[in-house]
């Protein structure tokens, strides 16, 4: 079994910044690949960043493209989302979660098996 904790939400003003954790633990804790997601209310949870575990590989949704940053911290299993120039319409839940295999779907939440509980980011104009 695998545990994510999500940490590092807030309330920030358009053009602020915010850095997102997300703490992994578990035996199995093993990934190929860690994704963050969003979602804003009455919407579908969408894509934003991921990074491959063991190369560091990162690929992110052109809504983001530019202003977010994903790393991780593999000695202590840890992804972060760093956030600049952000925007209101920013603002949503967001998700870390773990995908076990490579997949060509890596964009989609069906590639990825465990999830956090998400931390509320909220950008105000």
């Amino acid at each position: 079994q695998v545990q994510l904790v999500e940490s590092g939400g807030g309330l920030v003003q358009a053009g602020g910044s915010l850095r997102l954790s997300c703490a992994a633990s578990g035996r199995t804790f093993r990934p190929y690949r860690m994704g963050w997601f969003r979602q804003a209310p009455g919407k579908e949870r969408e894509f934003a960043a991921g990074i491959t575990w063991s190369v560091g590989i990162t690929y992110y949704a052109d809504s983001v493209k530019g202003r977010f940053t994903i790393s991780r911290d593999n000695a202590n299993n840890t992804v972060y989302l760093q956030m600049n120039s952000l925007k209101p319409e920013d603002t949503a839940v967001y998700y870390c979660a773990s995908a076990p295999y490579s997949s060509s779907s890596r964009y989609s939440t069906a590639a990825y098996d465990y999830w956090g509980q998400g931390t509320q980011v909220t950008v105000s104009s």
